[in-house]
C-alpha cells in the first residue's frame, strides 16, 4: 500500500466513481482500475462494489477512507513544513465551517489570512451540526473547523479556541414591522407573529420551540435547512426570523431592521483542529483565530 494508491483510491471517493476520478488524475480509467485492483488484492479484501457505473464503498472501504486522508495530510504537512523553511508561501487549506460561523467570524479571519498569505488557497467546506466539524477534523477531511454551539465546545483529542459569543436577534421586515421601531424586544412580543425557522436541533430552533412552549402563540411559517434562504425569505414578505448576530450586517444591507432579543441567546463560536501534524498553512490560519479571538474582549 503506498501513497499513490491511496490517492486514486480517495479519489475515486470524493468523485464517486472511476470515469471522473480517472479525468481529475489526468490518467487512463484501465490504469486506475488496475492501481485499485492491485490495492485491494494487498488489502485481502473488496473496497468497492461495482454497481453499473457507480463505485460503492464496502465496509472494509469505509473503514480506509479516514486513515487514508490522515496519510496524505500528513504527506502534505511534511511537504509543506520543507516548503516552509525554503521561505515558500504556497499551498491549500482545508476548512469545514458551519453556516452562521461561516459568515462571521471566517469572512473576517479569510480576509486577514489571504491578505497574510496570497499565495495559500482557502476551500471550505459545508457543515450543518456540531457533529460533521468534529468528524471532519478527525479524519483529517479539514484540517480546521469552524462551528457554533448552545454553550461552550470541549471535544477530547482535539485543540479548541474559544472566538465570540454571538447573539440571537430577531431579523424584521420593515413593510411588516409592527413591533414599533423598537430595538430591543422580549421573546413574548413574538407572539402573533409569522416565523422563519432553522431546522430542529440549532440553537434558533430551540429559541422559538421555548416561546411556542412558554404558550406564546408564534406561527412558524417555513423550516429552512439551508440558512442561506433565510433573508430573501424575510425580503419577500414570509415571516421574521430569528438569527445570530453574525447575519445582522447583511441583513441591514439588504434593508431589513435587526431587533436584540431578551432574555439573550448566544451561539458560541470555536476554530477546532488536530493537536499534531497541522500544515503549516493551518498553523498559520490558527495564529488568525486566536488573534481574532483576542481582539474581541467580550466575545461578542
Amino acid at each position: 500500500m503506498d501513497i499513490r494508491q491511496l490517492k486514486y483510491f480517495l479519489a475515486v471517493v470524493d468523485h464517486q466513481g472511476f470515469n471522473r476520478a480517472a479525468e481529475k488524475l489526468l490518467i487512463a480509467q484501465p490504469s486506475l482500475s488496475q492501481t485499485i485492483k492491485t490495492l485491494e488484492q494487498e488489502a485481502g479484501v473488496p473496497l468497492f462494489h461495482r454497481v453499473g457505473r457507480r463505485a460503492v464503498l464496502s465496509e472494509a472501504g469505509k473503514a480506509l477512507v479516514g486513515p487514508a486522508r490522515l496519510v496524505l495530510r500528513d504527506l502534505e504537512a511534511a511537504q509543506s513544513a520543507m516548503a516552509d523553511l525554503k521561505g515558500v508561501r504556497s499551498g491549500r487549506l482545508e476548512l469545514v465551517a458551519m453556516p452562521s460561523p461561516g459568515i462571521e467570524p471566517l469572512t473576517t479571519m479569510i480576509a486577514t489570512y489571504t491578505r497574510l498569505y496570497p499565495g495559500i488557497t482557502v476551500s471550505t467546506d459545508a457543515a450543518f451540526t456540531v457533529e460533521d466539524v468534529v468528524t471532519s477534523v478527525r479524519n483529517g477531511s479539514a484540517e480546521i473547523g469552524l462551528l457554533g454551539s448552545d454553550s461552550p465546545i470541549k471535544v477530547p483529542d482535539v485543540d479548541v479556541i474559544q472566538l465570540e459569543r454571538q447573539p440571537l436577534v430577531l431579523i424584521i421586515n420593515p413593510q411588516a414591522d409592527e413591533f414599533g421601531g423598537r430595538e430591543v424586544l422580549s421573546r413574548e412580543d413574538l407572539g402573533g407573529h409569522r416565523v422563519v425557522v432553522s431546522q430542529r436541533g440549532s440553537l434558533m430552533r430551540t429559541l422559538v420551540d421555548d416561546v411556542l412552549a412558554d404558550g406564546v402563540a408564534v406561527e412558524i411559517v417555513a423550516e429552512i435547512a439551508h440558512r442561506t434562504s433565510v433573508l430573501p425569505l424575510v425580503l419577500a414578505g414570509v415571516g421574521h426570523a430569528v438569527m445570530p448576530q453574525s447575519w445582522a450586517p447583511l441583513a441591514r444591507q439588504s434593508g431589513l431592521r435587526v431587533a436584540s432579543i431578551e432574555p439573550v441567546s448566544e451561539l458560541h463560536v470555536a476554530i477546532l483542529s488536530r493537536q499534531a501534524n497541522l500544515t503549516p498553512a493551518a498553523r498559520a490560519f490558527l495564529e488568525v483565530a486566536t488573534q481574532y479571538a483576542a481582539s474581541h474582549t467580550n466575545h461578542g
